[in-house]
């Protein structure tokens, strides 16, 4: 409970000092009625979490560049669903297979959107699930695109756990990977996270040009060979090319990110 009390006065300071910036401790405790010492501490950790900004001249609050971040994120992630929404549809009418639209979150892919193929034999929506990054083709489509390091961070801290007897699970084979999807602009997932699954799936960028997305068609191994995948791609590259551009991508060359190169993992 007391977590959550000072979660609210936490709030209650962020909301006051939206309304009126460049407050100081004694202006701040006063017009909320927290003890001098809560509000205190709790200015200091907002302060190191990047939500405030202390002024040192003047010791006044207001509001930090973290919260322009997250807001941004919130909105993008808003955005993206409304505009992707269309070119799911059309996808699945395409092609009538399952459609999921992803996210980037804490180094896996979150699924927040899915469209489900209408036929008997299919690939079943996840919305709110998460997968790994190195074996999904939503999700390789994300990581081949993110730099050297972040890449190997990944790695790091994820590992590469195996399974199915196709998921890759050696450093350089997932460079060798990594390298291919950079080439071609999409991923494929080769009954490499879930047996008798095959998927597609392609990156979507931001408008500052990072890839933080993804979409991809997927169903059962026996109806998707690879060679349909390979036709479904210029589809999917078109749909999620035209998702980036909506969301401010300007950049014509889609497919590569400014330095990649495949030798940091």
């Amino acid at each position: 409970m007391a977590e959550v009390n000072s979660v609210k006065k936490a709030l209650a300071i962020l909301d006051l000092l939206s309304n009126t910036p460049n407050l100081g401790l004694a202006d701040i405790s006063k017009k909320l009625g927290f003890a001098r010492s809560t509000t205190h501490g709790l200015l200091e950790t907002l302060s190191r979490a990047q939500l405030l900004y202390r002024n040192p001249d003047t010791g006044t609050y207001s509001l930090g560049i973290r919260l322009i971040e997250l807001g941004y994120c919130a909105q993008t992630g808003l955005d993206l669903v409304r505009i992707a929404a269309p070119f799911l549809k059309g996808l699945n009418l395409q092609f009538d297979e399952t459609v999921h639209l992803t996210v980037l979150d804490n180094d896996e892919v979150l699924y927040i959107d899915c469209i489900e193929s209408q036929r008997r034999l299919r690939t079943y929506s996840v919305i709110g699930i998460r997968a790994p990054l190195h074996c999904t083709s939503v999700g390789k489509a994300i990581l081949a695109f993110q730099d050297d390091e972040t890449i190997a961070r990944i790695v790091a801290r994820r590992g590469l756990p195996a399974f199915t007897a196709n998921t890759i699970t050696t450093e350089t084979r997932l460079r060798d990977e990594i390298a291919r999807i950079r080439a071609c602009g999409y991923a494929i997932d080769n009954m490499e996270h879930e047996e008798h699954l095959r998927c597609i799936g392609a990156p979507i960028r931001n408008a500052r040009g990072e890839v933080f997305a993804s979409i991809s068609l997927s169903g059962p191994a026996e109806r998707n060979t690879l060679e349909r995948l390979e036709q479904m791609a210029p589809a999917l590259l078109e749909a999620t090319a035209a998702i980036s551009h909506r969301l401010g991508y300007r950049t014509r060359e889609f497919g590569r990110v400014r330095g990649d190169s495949t030798g940091g993992i």
